[in-house]
Formats: C-alpha cells, structure tokens, sequence
C-alpha cells in the first residue's frame, strides 16, 4: 500500500463520523491535528480560505460549512463551548487545498482528495454564471494549486533556481517578458505577485501554461534546470501560438484590474464575518 492510499483507508477514513440518517462528516477539531496544525487560530485561517474558495464555486458557506459547539471540561472543572465544523468530503478537500504544501500529511492530502474529488468542480455552466471577480477568485486558486505541483515537478527535474524557471515560462507566454517587467508594465509594486492582478482570461492563459509545463517535464523525464527552463519557455510559446491562432488577446493587452486578489478576498471575507 502507497503512502497516498494509506492516508486514503488508514488515516483520513478512521475519523470520518455518520450521523442519524447516514450522512458522512468529518469535525474540523480532529482534522487538525492529522493536517499537522497546532493551533486552533491557525488552523481556522485555513478554514476561512477554504470557505472562499466554496462562495467562489457559488455554493453556500454556510450549507457546506455548519457551525457546532462542542461541550468541553476545563482543568478545574467548567464547562465551557468551542467552536467546531461538520465538513463533507469536499470541504476537506477545500481545507486540504488551502492549507500549508509543505507539511507532508497536506501534500498527500491533496493529492488523495484531487482524485477523490474531481467530480465536485464546478461545471462550465456554472462558471460562466460567475462574476468576473468571482472567475478571477476562483481561477486563482486553481493557478495557485497547480503551480504547487509544479514547483514540486520542477524540483525533482532538477530547478533550483525558481525565479529564473518562472521567467522562462513567462518569457515564452509573454513575448520575452519576465516577471519583473511584467509587473512594471503594469505599475504592480515590486513586493507583489503579478497572478494577483490578472483578470480571468489572463489567468487562464497561465494555468494551462502551468499544467502543460508539468506535464511535459514529467512525460519527458526532464532532469536538469536549464532543460526545465527551456521546455517551460516551449509550453509558454505554445500556449501563445495557441492563443494567436484562435485569434484570442494576447496576454500583454489584456486590462489590469482595478482591484487585487487579496482586495477580493478581503470583500468576500467581510461577507462571510457579516452574516
């Protein structure tokens, strides 16, 4: 047995909980620990992204994210209540693809739920009832998991250097352009990350950069940075052509948005505390 299914049977299925008419659930609280979290504070953090990422897929916090109240007894005997979740399958999954990559048990996590749980992306009807900042939340997450594999792929192949394998990749999509001159072009301070002031074709464009180039590093066993930097320039140029033939904008026109990710997220956190 690997290492993923054993996380699958022996590990995330011993916490799972039925309820009175068989419903399946897991409590946030035991989740925890098995996600390496300490800290409820932390770890509630985590739960907040995940409930973004549900409202971008436009369904509703609140039906896939109950709030409980647990009775515990302190050291000198009081009662008192903590706050604890009843999540689904898929709300783990959105946890477990929010939480901290580089602790092993969320690395396996993700990889177990990505299959465990392609059949709850959402469909391209329901996308296209989402508004642009609601696709550009949305799509964002996905370009941030993906580079998550990415990064991994491009480590194992040899890439040491991530700054300069970034560059490649969006020298290719972006005419020669690297990050640094992306984001002056755009007037986006330094310090920032330019996915985050993208719109959603612009995203787009980058995810399927981002998955290719994994895809393609694996496929042909690359194992030395220069090679992985060449083959991500390849993906970028290829998604570009691609792009140009369709007769698509090309990423470099393409608007800035007004507002940041982080803006967006802020919003619809201010949403989430208001109700």
């Amino acid at each position: 047995m690997n290492d993923i299914e054993k996380y699958g049977e022996q590990i995330f299925e011993n916490i799972k909980h039925v309820d009175d008419n068989g419903n399946e659930y897991w409590s946030a609280r035991e989740l925890m620990p098995l996600l390496e979290y300490s800290k409820w504070e932390n770890f509630h953090k985590v739960i907040k992204r995940a409930m973004i990422a549900c409202e971008a897929s436009n369904n509703k916090v609140n039906d896939y994210f109950p709030e409980v109240r647990k009775s515990i007894i302190s050291g000198k005997g009081r009662q008192s209540f903590i706050i604890d979740y009843h999540l689904s399958r898929y709300t783990c999954y959105l946890i477990v693809q929010n939480a901290n990559p580089s602790k092993r048990s969320v690395a396996l996590g993700q990889t177990y739920f990505a299959v465990q749980t392609r059949k709850q992306e959402i469909t391209e009807l329901e996308y296209s009832k989402l508004s642009e900042d609601e696709k550009r939340l949305y799509t964002r997450i996905l370009v941030n998991n993906k580079n998550k594999y990415l990064f991994k792929t491009a480590k194992d192949a040899g890439v040491e250097n991530f700054g300069k394998f970034n560059n490649y990749g969006y020298k290719g999509l972006y005419n020669g352009e690297t990050a640094g001159q992306i984001a002056k072009r755009k007037n986006i301070e330094e310090n920032k990350d330019i996915l985050d002031y993208r719109g959603s074709e612009e995203l787009g464009a980058n995810l399927f950069r981002i998955t290719q180039t994994e895809a393609k590093l694996k496929k042909d066993n690359i194992d030395n940075e220069n090679d992985a930097c060449m083959t991500h320039y390849t993906v970028g140029k290829t998604v570009r052509k691609a792009i140009e033939e369709l007769g698509g904008n090309m990423p470099e026109t393409l608007p800035t948005p007004e507002k940041s990710i982080q803006e967006i997220e802020k919003e619809e956190l201010q949403k989430l505390e208001a109700k």
